[in-house]
């Protein structure tokens, strides 16, 4: 599949107090990309280009649309349609399990706007499993899982203009990241590089370069990641399902480290 360019190059001026004087300036891709499930169009989201199975696949778990790799019959590229579409083939077994999720029926976050957030709460807490508990991390070392997103993104650094998704162990190494114009799209990537890797199981924190809110939340859970850190203030309803199905959330606030939900799975060492 031809692949679109991550960044892109543009001619520029810079103002400053010295005058204006040519410049060039990097700017994060974004193209569609639409993601077919046995043979039907599912849904269009707009990405930056690579990464498109995982991608997919990610988007797939979040969705209910698999549980396992092994619900994919397979996974692949049309040719003769636009290179920004790609296509999953689901076993028959998988199929005849989810016929409402296929019709786009199974989550809120499908939905239109208009209800409530309780019910938007109960409605999703029948269909995710809340976090388990006996993971705890050492407060002084969430900050260095945000110092090691940051230094991953590499297109950050000259575009300004990407998200970016870490996941890591229990031991917090990483097992999968990902930059994209998109915090969801970040996050779909990160998720399906580790499902399709076989290593989700072994995911237990996960770091977002941007707001945490209610559909990362929603990822989150079906990926079974215990713990959120984002670099900002999470939505209400992000704290709400967080609370609810057992979670973590948190987020640096100055020097200070800030817990809504899941105090429990923090604990802070002598120095």
């Amino acid at each position: 599949m031809p692949a679109g360019k991550i960044t892109k190059t543009y001619r520029a001026v810079r103002s400053s107090s010295e005058g204006v004087r040519p410049s060039s300036l990097e700017l994060i891709g974004e193209e569609p990309l639409s993601i077919r499930v046995d043979d039907k169009p599912y849904a269009v989201v707009m990405r930056t280009p690579g990464e498109e199975e995982y991608h997919g696949a990610g988007f797939c778990l979040g969705e209910g649309i698999v549980d396992t790799p092994d619900d994919f019959k397979r996974i692949g590229y049309d040719e003769h349609l636009d290179s920004n579409v790609i296509d999953f083939w689901l076993t028959p077994e998988r199929r005849k399990q989810i016929p409402d999720v296929l019709k786009r029926q199974a989550y809120v976050s499908q939905t239109s706007c208009g209800i409530c957030g309780k019910a938007m709460i109960a409605d999703l807490c029948q269909k995710l499993t809340p976090a388990k508990d006996g993971f705890k991390i050492d407060l002084n070392r969430i900050f260095d899982c945000i110092d090691a997103l940051s230094k991953n993104q590499n297109h950050y650094k000259t575009t300004r203009g990407s998200h970016a998704a870490l996941i890591l162990d229990d031991q917090l190494a990483a097992i999968s990241f990902a930059e994209d114009v998109g915090r969801h799209n970040a996050l779909d990537k990160a998720i399906g590089k580790a499902f399709m890797n076989d290593r989700l199981s072994k995911a237990r924190v996960l770091v977002l370069s941007s707001r945490n809110s209610h559909e990362l939340v929603q990822k989150a859970a079906r990926a079974r990641l215990p713990m959120m850190i984002s670099n900002s203030r999470p939505t209400a309803l992000a704290v709400e399902m967080g609370q609810a199905l057992n979670m973590t959330l948190a987020f640096p606030d100055g020097n200070a480290l800030v817990i809504p939900c899941g105090q429990h799975r923090l604990c802070q060492t002598s120095a």
